[in-house]
């Protein structure tokens, strides 16, 4: 059986050498390589969701991948995709590389300028661990599997705009319409989301900061589970301990995640952290939330021109959304769309803090009426951004055929009368 070699390569001229010397292996099969790190992310996710199989057996990784550094997209295709072997090619042959790369997830080193034999070898060994990883996912065990989730991180544009409870709520309808979830709140000096939530549990993010192979054990013992079915990972208690979760400890734990969960809704503040950044980065829709009012107006074009700067993402690769919205006010989501030169999210969610008081007072917003106009918005927010399954699919779920006699509830979900 050839073995499929799927290159990972920024520049053309390292594609060419690359790909020449790959095609000239015995019982190689070279498919077409991928140029940035985020291709290469989609692509196995692609593959994977089709079958295991259909995945290659060897990924070769080489040093000046972008955006995200080599090692770390060496750990995030190990964690998400456990059946495939890394192969890092790199001019470094320390052994400080050599003792990260391993640790990373990598199945070898290879050094520049390529050497067709070192390559055979490598490939050739990493192959037969592959074949070998499949033959045991046949039988299970305690690995990750799956595609991998929608990552969603939300962020306010500067404090008390509303981003937590926003997030809550996309998690809530997440997971009601079927779909595991996980919330994570990566505001990691003040978080709020165990207070919404009126939870106390003495594991947070932070005790996974220090793991360098987070196992789905592992993983399960860190996080709360919700009354609500949501998986909750809580900022620790004491907001000085936030600073151990790093950027790089921030991906690890995401990835482990969504390896996880089919959606991973993340908290990260008003103020970016390290951690916070690397979210935004690894997300698939990051969010900033923002009221109509000058003051919120000019903190989100902030943040926007202050994430383009540090190449965490562009402008036109968020959403904003608008909490706090009436008819009357001056700045309107057309305008705000101008002023950052972002997306906007077409639900905005109307001014109607009466509606949340009590149960914001009370730690229960997911227990907030179905009727709130808030609620609703921000359901229906969630499937604007595809976050929640079609509600034919998640109504036959829960009744078995059409659905006779059920009611529909916000956002277009059906709820059975009790």
């Amino acid at each position: 059986m050839p073995t499929r070699i799927l290159p990972a390569v920024g520049d053309a001229d390292s594609v060419r050498s690359l790909t020449t010397l790959l095609s000239q292996l015995p019982d190689a099969e070279p498919v077409a390589p991928v140029s940035d790190s985020t291709q290469l992310v989609d692509t196995l996710a692609r593959l994977a969701a089709e079958s295991v199989d259909e995945l290659p057996e060897v990924v070769v990784v080489h040093e000046r991948i972008g955006p995200v550094p080599a090692l770390e997209l060496v750990r995030e295709v190990a964690l998400r995709f456990p059946a495939v072997g890394v192969i890092l090619v790199t001019t470094d042959v320390g052994p400080g590389l050599f003792a990260a790369a391993m640790d990373a997830g990598a199945r070898g080193l290879v050094t520049l300028p390529l050497n067709y034999e070192d390559l055979a070898n490598r490939v050739q060994a990493v192959a037969q661990w592959s074949v070998g990883v499949r033959r045991h996912l046949g039988h299970g065990g305690d690995v990750f599997t799956g595609v991998g989730g929608t990552v969603v991180t939300v962020s306010g544009a500067k404090g008390g705009v509303g981003a937590t409870f926003a997030a809550v709520q996309l998690a809530l309808a997440a997971q009601a319409s079927g779909r595991s979830t996980a919330l994570v709140d990566l505001d990691l000096q003040s978080g709020d989301i165990a207070s919404y939530l009126d939870v106390q549990f003495r594991r947070s993010v932070v005790d996974l900061a220090a793991i360098t192979d987070i196992s789905p054990r592992i993983l399960a013992e860190a996080v709360f589970r919700h009354d609500s079915g949501v998986a909750l990972l809580l900022a620790p208690g004491e907001g000085e301990r936030g600073e151990e979760v790093t950027d790089r400890a921030a991906r690890q734990i995401i990835g482990a995640l969504r390896s996880r969960y089919e959606v991973v809704v993340v908290d990260c503040g008003a103020q970016l952290s390290g951690a916070g950044a690397a979210a935004v980065e690894l997300a698939e829709r990051a969010l900033l939330v923002t009221t109509p009012d000058v003051v919120a107006v000019r903190a989100a074009k902030r943040t926007v021109r202050m994430w383009d700067r540090l190449q965490i993402r562009k402008a036109e690769e968020t959403t904003v959304v608008v909490n706090r919205h009436t008819r009357s006010t001056e700045i309107q989501p057309a305008l705000i769309k101008k002023i950052t030169g972002t997306a906007v999210a077409a639900t905005t969610v109307p001014a109607a803090f009466r509606e949340l008081q009590a149960a914001v007072d009370a730690g229960r917003v997911h227990a907030l009426d179905g009727r709130s106009t808030v609620r609703q918005a921000l359901w229906a927010l969630a499937a604007e951004l595809g976050l929640v399954r079609a509600p034919e699919t998640a109504l036959v779920r829960r009744t078995g055929g059409r659905g006779r006699g059920a009611d529909r509830g916000p956002a277009g979900f059906r709820r059975r009368r009790e």
